[in-house]
């Protein structure tokens, strides 16, 4: 019975110190979108330039992510995440650094490359934890990151208006974030592959199992990808808002995104993943049936918001889906975390494409459309519902190897 408690309260200290590594994850993302424009000048990059440059960092992590498990094969759990969330936190210093549009690109394809590995590394953990616990976690882990961005962005607009040189304000946040991140390691479950595992391919597609369950992740980053940088231009060119009022709304939309992730453990655990996703979907959809009907402010910031009530929770439970999904949940996560990091990169130039061939509104009919995608395909999610087991005997699985 020792046994089975210490092994419990090991595996709860590693739920919180996960939880740290996933905000200092958001607060690098944070601090590094916060100083955009002072790298913009810095370089010496005109608008169409900077959006080059801007889709290196999906490039990089969609082309790294494979990498990650042989990664954690090699050097174990722990030493892996210590080793690239460290490399993540101090490449935040890499693009203000860049003199010109070239070594942008470099240290934008840097960035994302190891965001992506601490991204797949992370989530890994965050599965192993949730299965040895016998309950959902990923949605709060999540919420973790975006409160942690919501900080780094908090500290990168008090930093942008004080007219702080950025790369002076991202060193100092890559040492903060390096000290709290490597720190917070040193909790985390220490996974080693058996003595007779073989090691995962260095590259490799993902398995057929990711790709449907990626399918409805790409559908809910691309919402979301969608209503975080159009938003507020849609209320101020649809409805003639004022900037205020705009951006508030796009602030709205993340809060709300973040407390639903902070409340969507206990309604996964209550009602599954799979029907959590299709009522999460419908409510996607009124969000999006309500945007694109809008003819006041108030009526299409309540559809936004329902739009980050129905999503929030859609990514971290295919993450946690794709981790049970086969015999190899590392691949499984990379490819999950490209596919959606896909969604990202596509979904605003897809929108502003759209809208300058139609309008706002028709773009917005195809999210709304997509949306309906988590409706119709949420029960690819029934693998990740967990079997009904105890806390004990959740804990009470062989002990990670030292």
């Amino acid at each position: 019975m020792g046994n089975v408690v210490d092994e419990l309260r090991e595996v709860k200290r590693s739920r919180y110190a996960v939880a740290a590594v996933f905000a200092v994850h958001g607060a690098v993302t944070g601090s590094f979108a916060t100083r955009v424009p002072w790298i913009q000048d810095h370089a010496g990059v005109s608008a169409g330039q900077l959006g080059i440059a801007l889709a290196f960092p999906a490039l990089g992590a969609s082309v790294a992510m494979p990498l990650a498990g042989s990664v954690s094969h090699r050097y174990g759990a722990r030493n892996a995440l210590r080793g690239l969330i460290a490399l993540w936190t101090l490449a935040l210093v890499l693009p203000s650094l860049a003199p010109n549009l070239l070594t942008l690109c470099l240290a934008l394809f840097t960035y994302g490359a190891t965001a992506g590995m601490a991204d797949v590394a992370m989530n890994a953990l965050g599965v192993e934890v949730e299965n040895r616990l016998g309950r959902s976690i990923m949605s709060g882990l999540h919420g973790m990151w975006s409160a942690g961005a919501l900080i780094g962005s908090a500290a990168g607009t008090l930093a942008a208006h004080l007219g702080s040189d950025a790369r002076l304000h991202h060193v100092l946040a890559a040492v903060v974030l390096t000290v709290i991140g490597v720190l917070s390691c040193q909790w985390v479950l220490d996974l080693q592959p058996a003595e007779d595992e073989e090691p995962p391919p260095r590259f490799a597609l993902p398995p057929r199992s990711a790709l449907l369950i990626g399918a409805i992740g790409f559908c809910a980053v691309f919402a979301e990808g969608a209503s975080l940088d159009w938003s507020a231009v849609y209320l101020r060119e649809q409805l003639e808002t004022s900037a205020g009022l705009a951006a508030a709304c796009t602030t709205g939309f993340t809060l709300t995104m973040a407390v639903a992730r902070f409340a969507g453990d206990r309604i996964v655990d209550r009602f599954g993943a799979v029907r959590t996703v299709r009522v999460s979907g419908v409510l996607a959809v009124l969000g999006g049936l309500l945007i694109v009907v809008a003819d006041r402010p108030a009526v299409a910031m309540s559809g936004f918001a329902l739009m980050g009530l129905g999503i929030a929770v859609v990514v971290p439970l295919c993450f946690a889906a794709a981790g049970r999904s086969g015999s190899n949940p590392s691949l499984a996560i990379a490819g999950v975390a490209t596919i959606t990091y896909t969604s990202g990169l596509i979904a605003p130039s897809a929108i502003g494409m759209l809208a300058q061939a139609t309008s706002l509104m028709v773009s917005f009919c195809l999210v709304t459309l997509l949306s309906c995608g988590l409706v119709a395909f949420a029960r690819v999610l029934r693998p990740g519902d967990r079997a009904k087991i105890s806390r004990p005997e959740a804990a009470a699985v062989p002990e990670p190897r030292p």
